[in-house]
């Protein structure tokens, strides 16, 4: 299996970083499989995946590039660069560093992706700038009109997992994040399964990066810096959510009933009004109330405010639960 060793002050300068530019390639990824991993994301797929397929079929030499540089275990590097420490930069600066990449780098990556030599239609000195190119497209056209929609999810997660690391520690907050990740205990995280060496990344910084879409990578810029992509615990759209007990709407209304519900994990304003049809008014006054009753709490993540349950509200809805 492939793990890496940590040291204390490598856990201690981590952090969670959220990225327009890896949004953007987990939207790519997303698109060139054709399949969802939730409802959010098929509801996604079904709006932009012809499009995406149209553009492709007027660009074969592009949509070759797309089917070898993502393969079925890996990523071409230069796709995946790894985001910067200081935080969230603009989708244009990141994806110039695409477009930068030298072509002897291109052709090594995509060799790699697709596990023999590159093709030889692939031979070509534009593919950096064919990539860049079609991530612009995929950015303006499938991702930045629901940036700020998807920016709230991705932070509500950031907030779920730090409160799940001050519970649990890191082996609470890492066992989740992609299903073959584990932290074995003595500096030891397990990235997957596969029988890669293990690699010491004792005193880099290490970054956590969540994507709406369900697919998740791991990216390097050695010796300083490693970030860990992982599918976030939110979805794009709450499809099929369950509704909210009968006897928990009788005791709190309805409304306020749907609110707790939905706070199983941390939410925003703007994302009760999409999620529920309320007035932002209306949101305010319910969270207010359940603040005042220590049913949820309040927390800042960027430039958002989020709302969670505390645990007196999950004993409160399993108990009205099992009422209805």
């Amino acid at each position: 299996m492939g793990w890496w060793q940590l040291d204390a002050d490598t856990l201690a300068r981590s952090r969670f970083v959220v990225s327009e530019f890896t949004e953007t390639v987990a939207g790519l990824a997303s698109l060139t499989r054709g399949s969802a991993a939730h409802p959010g994301e098929r509801a996604w797929l079904a709006t932009h995946l012809s499009p995406y397929r149209l553009l492709l079929e007027r660009e074969p030499v592009t949509a070759q590039l797309v089917r070898a540089a993502f393969s079925a275990t890996w990523i071409a590097d230069f796709l995946t660069p790894t985001p910067p420490a200081e935080g969230e930069v603009p989708f244009a600066d990141e994806v110039a560093r695409v477009r930068a990449t030298p072509t002897e780098t291109v052709w090594a990556d995509v060799a790699r992706a697709t596990g023999g030599p590159l093709p030889g239609e692939l031979r070509r000195t534009d593919l950096a700038a064919r990539a860049a190119d079609l991530l612009e497209w995929v950015w303006l056209e499938t991702v930045a009109p629901y940036w700020a929609q998807r920016r709230h999810i991705l932070e509500a997660d950031i907030v779920a997992r730090t409160r799940q690391l001050s519970l649990g520690g890191w082996a609470a907050a890492m066992d989740d994040l992609r299903p073959e990740m584990r932290w074995l205990g003595a500096g030891r995280l397990r990235i997957n399964s596969h029988a890669y060496p293990p690699r010491d990344i004792s005193g880099a910084q290490l970054l956590f990066v969540p994507v709406t879409p369900g697919r998740g990578w791991v990216s390097w810029d050695e010796p300083h810096r490693y970030a860990l992509v992982y599918p976030c615990s939110g979805v794009l759209a709450e499809h099929g959510r369950p509704p909210a007990p009968a006897a928990l709407g009788r005791l709190l209304g309805p409304a306020r009933a749907e609110i707790l519900v939905l706070l199983e994990s941390p939410k925003s304003t703007t994302q009760l009004v999409a999620l529920t049809g309320l007035g932002l008014g209306s949101v305010g006054r319910h969270l207010q109330i359940l603040l005042d009753a220590h049913l949820v709490i309040r927390r800042r993540a960027g430039r958002s405010v989020l709302y969670s349950r505390l645990p007196a509200a999950d004993h409160l809805i399993a108990a009205q639960d099992s009422i209805s």
